[in-house]
């Protein structure tokens, strides 16, 4: 009969891992939030026509990437219209790689229980080379309170694409415009919601935010708008 096989040695108490962006508890995905640039407007342009269709509003998509690009970029942001751009990835994303403009890219790691399935990911991934995908925005800008008599941040868009929901993605986006405004001083930060949405409107109150039901937004655009060419003031 054979002797028994000596007992392993034991091993070393594994290190408690300090970074945050390098977990490997279930199923991790990374993601950085960042100013985007002239070079994201495919991308962009791609993330609003989703919206519009979410929102049931194709009918008033006109915008194009020749006109996103002539207009996003002709101030330093925080100063006019700003886009974060909300990025994920496999692999963590380099600390502040990207710093440019006082803001630094925001990084996160999300440990799911199951991996994310991206039909669509080949659209949104600008770079080839890597398994970067564009899965959200915030565009923004500034405005002002007589009442406070200080400026805020006026929410335009905030967009998550579909398979990228309900993961925490969106208070994300939320967050860093916020936590932006409190950087500056500013008083508020605001946003509209349309009344079917019930799952924004919960999300939104859930992160602490007031849902104005006595205002209502009034808009000139179109015909309306260029008919007031011709009115004498």
């Amino acid at each position: 009969m054979a002797a028994a096989a000596p007992p392993p040695p034991p091993t070393a108490t594994p290190e408690p891992n300090m970074n945050p962006q390098t977990s490997t508890i279930g199923h991790p995905l990374f993601s950085r939030i960042r100013l985007a640039t002239p070079h994201d407007v495919p991308s962009i342009h791609k993330l609003i026509h989703q919206m519009a269709v979410f929102e049931r509003l194709t009918h008033l998509f006109s915008a194009t990437e020749s006109n996103l690009s002539s207009s996003l970029f002709t101030s330093p942001p925080f100063k006019s219209f700003t886009v974060f751009l909300l990025e994920v990835s496999r692999s963590p994303f380099p600390p502040s790689s990207l710093s440019q403009d006082s803001f630094t890219p925001l990084l996160k790691t999300h440990n799911l229980d199951l991996p994310i399935e991206d039909p669509e990911s080949y659209n949104f991934t600008p770079d080839m080379l890597s398994d970067v995908v564009v899965a959200g925005f915030v565009l923004f800008f500034p405005n002002y309170s007589s009442f406070l008599g200080k400026p805020g941040f006026y929410i335009e868009d905030i967009f998550v694409r579909e398979p990228y929901r309900r993961k925490g993605f969106g208070r994300e986006l939320l967050s860093a415009v916020a936590k932006q405004a409190v950087k500056m001083g500013y008083g508020r930060v605001e946003w509209v919601v349309l009344d079917w949405n019930v799952n924004a409107i919960r999300f939104y109150e859930q992160m602490g935010a007031e849902v104005l039901q006595e205002w209502r937004v009034c808009r000139l655009t179109g015909d309306a708008l260029l008919a007031f060419d011709n009115v004498n003031i």
